[in-house]
């Protein structure tokens, strides 16, 4: 294990998750625009993970261990703006995830995130938006009456439960969005 790759992916992961919470915190963080701020930190971030990804393959548990192998998957998960980039991560982590160096929760949010960048249904209702009111909603799936069952198969929890989680998680954001 390289605890010296682990330890970057995890510094990685905590810049942008104190990046995003401050600008969420402070009212910032808006779903129309792309803050300046983030965008610099995900440029960042996405060209590490490309070498790392050249260097390594993807950087799975036996590599990164268990967290620095999520923190890895954020990354990847966060580059969207090098959307090819991630598409072309997916066949990596599904080799991880079949091999047990990446979780299967990984693999379904990265999935659903390219095919909703690319205008597609996705597969296990990751990916949600915010009606006018705020309530947040799934985005479309190419199979709702079997999505719990695959995300089960995933390791994750029902979408209602899932769909809970982001409205508490991002309340604070939809409340600064409202009263700007």
């Amino acid at each position: 294990m390289s605890d010296e790759l682990r330890q970057e992916l995890l510094s990685m992961q905590k810049d942008d998750q104190r990046l995003m919470r401050e600008l969420m915190d402070a009212g910032e963080l808006r779903e129309e625009e792309y803050h300046p701020r983030l965008k610099w930190l995900h440029e960042r971030h996405i060209a590490r993970i490309k070498e790392i990804i050249a260097e390594h393959g993807w950087p799975g548990r036996s590599l990164v261990g268990q967290e620095g192998a999520k923190a890895a998957w954020l990354v990847v998960q966060h580059g969207v703006l090098d959307q090819e980039f991630m598409e072309g991560a997916l066949p990596l982590l599904k080799v991880a995830v079949a091999t047990g160096e990446a979780e299967g929760w990984c693999l379904a949010y990265l999935q659903d995130r390219t095919l909703t960048m690319a205008g597609k249904p996705q597969v296990y209702g990751t990916q949600h938006d915010f009606d006018e009111n705020g309530v947040a909603y799934p985005l479309p799936m190419a199979d709702p009456g079997k999505v719990d069952k695959l995300r089960e198969e995933m390791g994750m929890g029902p979408l209602a439960q899932a769909t809970k989680r982001i409205q508490e998680a991002y309340q604070p954001m939809i409340k600064n969005r409202d009263d700007g």
